[in-house]
Order: structure tokens, then C-alpha cells, then sequence
């Protein structure tokens, strides 16, 4: 009896801590006027993130879709947090030349240290006319975003990057969906434009012609 008791206590205990580790990501929304989106926790020095990100713009851009990128560095990764702040800078110039960055860092991972890290982003800097100064983000608004990302993934209950999510905006109509099968992206996606409603149509307001009054002559 004590041996089955212990067995329920332990099972009880392990459910316990794994619904603890749950993820739920009903928080994140399509950013304002879409009705999908992709969005990615993602860590650079991850080489499955490396692989994927191409991907994740070529589903993005054949079904019209956004991508919405967060930083989740993980914390044994040596200069993926650094890269996720110069990430920010680039960001600061254009959402297009911050991708950019991503995927040129992406395709050089192999090759990155944290020694040699600043070598790279000068010269994608260089190569962009986005000169980097030697010291930026001197009030840390950048490195805050970065923090802020990740410990939205902490909450959302990330636990391995990337972390990949369809978000629909027909509520509890389109719950999110994790993907964990990469190759099944596209199919989630088409699936989740499915059930999200489109966007109301804005009614324009009825315009009335003004009769042209014509003065009688006395």
C-alpha cells in the first residue's frame, strides 16, 4: 500500500513539474492588421535556427504572411547575446537590414567566436553603409530589448530554440501552433489563413450631391 502511494505521489509530483514547463503562447498576437503570423524565438548561435531562418521568409513571403522575430539567447552560448544586441542596432535602420544581419550571421556561424564577433558585424556594417560605433547602445536600450524578449519566452515557457509559433487572430477560433515538424511549416500556415477571419471591409460613409440652386429672376 505505502509502495503505491509513494507511486501516486511521484507520479502527481512529475505531472506537476511538467505542466509547470508548459507552453503557452494564447499572449502572442499577429502583429496589427494581419491575419497570420509567424513568430520565432530564435538564438543565433543555434545551428538548427541557422537552417531554418531561410525558410521561415520563403513560407512568410508565399502565403503573405509576417515573420515577428524575438531573441531567446540561450545562456551557455557565448557571443549569441552580443549578437542579438548588434541585431537591435541594425533593427534601428530597417527591419529589412536587421534580417539581413540575422541571415549574413546565420550563414557565418561556423566561422563566429566571441573574439572575432565585432570583426563580422563591422564589415556587414561597412558592407550596408550603417557604420557601427566603437561604443553604442551606451544607455542599454538595446541590450533591454533583448532581455525583455527573452523573458517573454520564459513566460510564453520556451525551453529550446527556435521556437516556432502560427498565430492566428481569430481568438479562440485559432489557437497558436507550435511547429515542431519544420517541413510542415507552409501546410500550418495555409491552414491557420484558413480559420482567421479577413478583415472587415471599413464601410465609406454615403456621399450626397448637393442640388445646384438656381436663383428665379424677379
Amino acid at each position: 500500500m505505502k509502495s503505491i502511494l509513494k507511486t501516486l505521489v511521484f507520479s502527481l509530483s512529475f505531472l506537476l513539474s511538467v505542466s509547470g514547463f508548459a507552453v503557452d503562447a494564447s499572449s502572442l498576437k499577429p502583429p496589427s492588421g494581419a491575419r497570420v503570423a509567424i513568430v520565432v524565438f530564435e538564438d543565433m548561435e543555434c545551428p538548427t535556427c541557422a537552417r531554418v531562418y531561410p525558410q521561415l521568409f520563403e513560407v512568410a513571403k508565399a502565403n503573405k504572411v509576417p515573420v515577428v522575430l524575438h531573441d531567446f539567447p540561450i545562456g551557455n552560448h557565448p557571443w549569441s547575446f552580443d549578437a542579438a544586441v548588434f541585431a537591435r542596432f541594425f533593427d534601428e535602420h530597417s527591419e529589412q537590414m536587421g534580417n539581413d544581419f540575422r541571415g549574413y550571421i546565420y550563414q557565418n556561424q561556423p566561422q563566429i567566436t566571441k573574439a572575432n564577433l565585432r570583426q563580422y558585424v563591422d564589415k556587414f556594417a561597412n558592407d550596408h553603409k550603417a557604420p557601427l560605433p566603437f561604443a553604442f547602445d551606451t544607455d542599454g536600450k538595446l541590450k533591454d530589448k533583448v532581455v525583455a524578449d527573452r523573458e517573454l519566452g520564459n513566460r510564453v515557457g520556451v525551453q529550446h530554440t527556435p521556437t516556432i509559433f502560427v498565430i492566428g487572430s481569430g481568438g479562440a477560433a485559432t489557437p497558436p501552433v507550435e511547429v515542431n515538424d519544420y517541413s510542415q511549416l507552409n501546410q500550418i500556415v495555409a491552414d491557420m489563413l484558413e480559420k482567421s477571419p479577413a478583415p472587415k471591409a471599413t464601410a465609406k460613409p454615403a456621399t450626397t450631391k448637393k442640388k445646384k440652386v438656381t436663383k428665379k429672376s424677379q
